[in-house]
């Protein structure tokens, strides 16, 4: 009966675990990150580096130019050469700081869509950006620079229909905040330090390997989730977003991934300490003899 009850704690105890990982981690990241704009604009601002988003800001840039121009056969060639420039600005001081600017409002925009009810999709307005394109282009003295609109033109990070999908779930997670993080750990302690004073070190180990193997299922639910979640999210984004929408997601999610992996090694080491100090304990516990018996010394000389 004892045995019985044993497995199904230990059973309880790696379900439970499986579930807390991947919710103590959303919850953390949603109140200490992207809640955070501080910490939201550390996540995108290296992306103004990022080759994907450099390519879908010239695309736009140009797009919007070119529906201003018309210069007959030439028309494939001047638009060519403001991809390029544009590109080529990409790569400049100027577009780093309109670039965190544009973030900057943007995380306003993002925090406001997922805990309202607007009905709106979450989008990265790209008019400051393309602002300094502009100004850079015509200080430049780039031909038909002047012609570029400086207006609204947006990368739509998540849809409206993904969006109003996920925002019940992103209050909950702000309302918990840290919380269960704090409850893991404190349940972890609690389950090992009381197996350790009422069971001894043998219940000691066996707990740690229950445990570990909790936290490596629940860091491998956390890592499918934020997989399953891109794909979600950029099945539904405009295909001519979806580079920079693929490249602002992984930046967001990148500390889930960091945490998925400690999470999974914290777990992989419990496991195999657990194992290899059962094989001590137990090589211990036989005794000199490998029998488990102790002989005592016969006291005779050696031959």
């Amino acid at each position: 009966m004892r045995t019985y009850l044993s497995v199904a704690l230990s059973a309880v105890l790696l379900l439970l675990l499986a579930v807390l990982v991947p919710v103590s981690a959303a919850s953390a990241w949603v109140d200490l990150e992207l809640d955070d704009t501080d910490r939201y604009l550390a996540a995108v601002s290296p992306l103004a580096s990022d080759e994907d988003v450099q390519n879908t800001v010239a695309t736009l840039v140009t797009d919007e130019a070119m529906k201003n121009i018309d210069v007959g056969p030439l028309q494939e060639t001047v638009e060519r050469f403001l991809h390029d420039t544009a590109l080529s600005f990409t790569t400049t001081e100027a577009f780093q700081r309109a670039w965190d600017s544009a973030n900057r409002t943007a995380h306003r925009a993002v925090t406001a869509s997922l805990h309202g009810d607007d009905g709106r999709a979450v989008t990265i307005d790209l008019a400051p950006v393309i602002e300094e394109v502009k100004k850079e282009l015509v200080s430049s003295g780039v031909p038909f620079a002047d012609q570029i609109p400086v207006q609204e033109t947006s990368i739509t990070v998540l849809p409206a229909d993904r969006a109003d999908d996920l925002r019940d779930s992103f209050r909950w997670l702000r309302y918990c905040s840290v919380w269960p993080a704090v409850g893991t750990v404190v349940l972890l302690v609690l389950v090992l330090g009381l197996s350790l004073v009422r069971g001894g070190l043998r219940a000691g180990l066996t707990t740690a390997a229950v445990v570990g193997g909790g936290l490596v299922l629940g860091a491998a639910l956390l890592r499918i989730a934020v997989a399953v979640g891109r794909d979600r999210v950029l099945d539904e984004v405009p295909g001519t977003d979806r580079d920079g929408a693929a490249a602002v997601y992984d930046a967001l999610t990148a500390s889930l991934r960091t945490t998925a992996w400690v999470v999974l090694l914290v777990g992989a080491v419990l496991v195999v300490g657990s194992l290899v100090g059962r094989v001590v304990a137990a090589r211990h516990s036989r005794g000199p003899g490998g029998d488990g018996v102790t002989r005592p010394a016969t006291g005779r000389p050696p031959a």
